[in-house]
Formats: C-alpha cells, sequence, structure tokens
C-alpha cells in the first residue's frame, strides 16, 4: 500500500505541475477551440440530474435505466431511502444474452444481495462508464495540441486522447481502449475503439464485447457554466442497434486533484458482490 501511495502521489503531482505548462500550450491553439481546462484548479463535478447515471438522448435509442416501479434513488443529494439499481430489460437496444445476463444480477438484487459496480471495487471505469463513474468527484482536462488527458480524481485514473491521429490497424485490447480526438469548432470529439470486454457501460452492469465503438462530443454550455458530452455507442455483439446517452458536469473552481486512494475492502460484508482488484499477468513494458 505504501509503494501504491508513493506512486499515486508521483502520479498526481507530475499532473498538477504540468498543468501549467498544458494550459500554456493550449493558449496557443485556434480561439475557436474549447477551453475546458482555463487552470489546474478548474474541476468538472457531475451534475446532480445526471449524477451517475446516463441523461437520455435528444431523440434515437437511449441508454438503460430503471425499471419504472422500482426507480434508482442514490444514497447522497436527495430525499429518500436509497435503492440499489433494477435494470429495465425492455429496453430494444439488448442483446438476448445481455438481457439474460442482466436479468440474473437483477434477480441478485431483488433478493437482498448488494451489486457490483466499478467504482465501489476499484475497478476500471472503461469507456463510457468512466463519464459516470463517480456521483461527486471532479474530472480534469488538460489539453495540448498533440494530446488531451482526462483525469478522474477518484483513484486518479487518466484518460489519453490522442489528437489528430488515426487509430492503430490493430490496438492491443485494454480497459481503456485506444482514443483519438479532433476540434470540430468548439466540440472535443473522441473516438475510442480496443477495449477489452471486462468493463460494463453503466452502473446497470449492462455488458459489451470488445467490439464495442464509444463517440464523445464533449462541449461548454451554460456560457461556460457546464461540460455536456453527447455520447454514442456501437456493439454489434451486445446491442441490436447503436444507442445514444447525455452526460454533464457543472464547473467548479478553486480545487486541485486529491489524492483519492481507492482501496478495496475484500471481506464480503452484507452479501456484497466481492471481486478482486484487475491484476496484469504480466508488465505492459
Amino acid at each position: 500500500m505504501a509503494s501504491k501511495l508513493a506512486g499515486l502521489s508521483a502520479t498526481v503531482g507530475l499532473l498538477l505541475a504540468s498543468a501549467l505548462a498544458f494550459q500554456s500550450l493550449a493558449a496557443n491553439e485556434p480561439a475557436s477551440i474549447p477551453n475546458f481546462a482555463p487552470n489546474s484548479l478548474t474541476g468538472w463535478v457531475p451534475d446532480r440530474q445526471a449524477g451517475d447515471d446516463f441523461l437520455p438522448p435528444p431523440s434515437g435509442p437511449g441508454p438503460v435505466v430503471s425499471v419504472k416501479d422500482r426507480p434508482y434513488q442514490p444514497n447522497a443529494g436527495t430525499a429518500g431511502q436509497s435503492t440499489f439499481r433494477v435494470a429495465d430489460l425492455s429496453n430494444p437496444i439488448l442483446k438476448p444474452w445481455a438481457i439474460e445476463q442482466m436479468r440474473k444480477a437483477n434477480e441478485e438484487v431483488l433478493a437482498g444481495k448488494i451489486p457490483f459496480t466499478a467504482r465501489e471495487r476499484c475497478w476500471p471505469g472503461g469507456v463510457p462508464l468512466i463519464d459516470i463513474y463517480e456521483r461527486d468527484r471532479p474530472i480534469y482536462f488538460m489539453q495540448t495540441p498533440k494530446e488531451v488527458l482526462i483525469v478522474t480524481e477518484h483513484d486518479a485514473q487518466v484518460r489519453h486522447v490522442y489528437l489528430n491521429v488515426p487509430h492503430s490497424p490493430r490496438p492491443k485490447t485494454s480497459w481503456y481502449g485506444e482514443s483519438v480526438g479532433h476540434y470540430e469548432g468548439e466540440t472535443l470529439v473522441v473516438d475510442t475503439i480496443g477495449m477489452n470486454d471486462k468493463s460494463f457501460v453503466d452502473n446497470y452492469r449492462t455488458p459489451h464485447t470488445s467490439q464495442i465503438h464509444v463517440v464523445e462530443r464533449f462541449r461548454l454550455v451554460d456560457s461556460g457554466k457546464t461540460l455536456e458530452a453527447l455520447i454514442r455507442v456501437e456493439d454489434p455483439g451486445a446491442f441490436n442497434m447503436p444507442w445514444s446517452a447525455v452526460q454533464r458536469w457543472r464547473r467548479r473552481e478553486g480545487n486541485p486533484i486529491l489524492e483519492l486512494v481507492c482501496a478495496e475492502n475484500s471481506s464480503g460484508y452484507f452479501g456484497y458482490d466481492v471481486r478482486p482488484i484487475p491484476q496484469a499477468t504480466r508488465a505492459d513494458f
């Protein structure tokens, strides 16, 4: 644990030290490019309306939501007794095998078992789950002409978005896949492929395959007070059709990235679905 803390401290320190340099480089970009990181203390906290669930898209097929007679109630920020999620399996996007897998998860929740969620088990979020990974922790952007970093405060998870380059012909699968991006006026478009099938799409435990392809379109709205992402998901292995969702974050100033270490509790109290923290079988380099 001490070595992990030291490593995390060094990582966070490097990110913070690099922020000013990134900001300076981003300032040299054309004025039309959105500035998601005017300084190292600008973070984006999930909007309470969205929180850790996706919002429906303006039109077309949308994400999995709670079954109507058992709406999800979070344990913070709202009134009433908190609940666990029971997915609405009537959503036409779901293939039969995905429905059956999710049905078993629903049955466990209805039987009183506490369900698996990536954040609470210290698992990587993957894409697009990372966009709704944490209800009250911010994300931070660091922009350069060649790369954008999207940093989640929870466990300092970092996404690398490489700008104005094509995808690799055959990217090796990983938790966050390969993200390439470009600016379209005031929108940052992020295209991600090459993910493994170990993560879920959302907090309803919606599965996906390694064929998943996600496109996120980040833009500032509400006079720069809100960051909005329109997210499009394709996966012919898990979904009958492409579907879209929305996530929004509120701008928050004056708070640097915290050293928030995720330490798994491996004891299965209260019927928790305990899964070990993913471990690499060999070094990446």
